[in-house]
């Protein structure tokens, strides 16, 4: 695990220092995965991990094929940034409180999940507007394994989460979720300053890395006079 983190640092600043300089100029394309892997002689995964950190810098943009995203009050949610940066940085007033982070045991989403350990890391998140209404409740489960075990205890460097799975080496590489329309419960509506019963979107996802392992699931309820979900489809590549 060090060697590859070394490597994919190295990997990110040398690619940084090229983009700085105007190697890759504003819009155009990085080369491809496999030139890069080839260049770079690392695995894929290797390489995966420098492009996710070169987008926590915000000097790089991944757009994939077919996919979707979450936009909120019409701007695209970064999630190489993780909504708290994302929304950070598009200005909104928006404040991010932390409910739950702690580790947990939960079999039944082990076995939903497939997997033979029922430790997770649990964060449980909710935005508020200005005035303290709620309009997103978002609840991430993370397996607690290898260096992501004792996460809560250690704490999250600048609130992000996306950033600590990147330096574990929890890479995603693909996702898969479900959206659909429900009523808030007693206990959500308390939480987001809400009427039990209103309307909001729910999204459940699963995140995995290129051998299949699970990274993350997050289940999302939002707001749907602010969240909307987008479905694309067609050619896409790093920008």
């Amino acid at each position: 695990m060090p060697g590859q983190v070394h490597k994919h640092h190295r990997i990110a600043r040398v690619l940084a220092d090229e983009i700085r300089a105007g190697v890759h100029t504003d819009g155009s394309r990085l080369p491809g995965e496999h030139a890069l892997t080839e260049r770079f002689g690392v695995s894929r995964t290797t390489l995966r991990q420098a492009l996710q950190a070169l987008g926590e810098e915000g000097l790089i943009a991944t757009h994939a094929g077919i996919g979707s995203f979450v936009t909120f009050d019409g701007t695209p949610m970064d999630n190489r940034l993780g909504w708290t940066r994302s929304l950070a940085e598009q200005g909104t007033e928006l404040t991010t409180e932390t409910l739950r982070f702690e580790e947990v045991t939960d079999q039944e989403l082990a076995a939903r999940l497939a997997l033979a350990s029922p430790a997770f890391v649990a964060l449980d998140r909710v935005r508020r507007l200005p005035g303290g209404s709620g309009v997103s409740l978002e609840r991430s489960r993370v397996p607690a394994t290898g260096d992501l075990a004792g996460l809560p205890a250690r704490g999250l460097d600048g609130g992000s989460l996306s950033r600590a799975l990147i330096a574990a080496g929890r890479v995603t590489d693909s996702g898969e979720g479900v959206v659909s329309v429900r009523g808030l419960t007693a206990a959500e509506a308390e939480v987001l300053h809400r009427s039990a019963g209103e309307s909001f979107l729910r999204l459940d996802q699963v995140y995995r890395a290129a051998d299949g392992s699970v990274v993350e699931q997050v289940t999302s309820l939002l707001d749907p006079a602010h969240f909307e979900l987008h479905v694309r489809s067609g050619q896409g590549g790093r920008s």
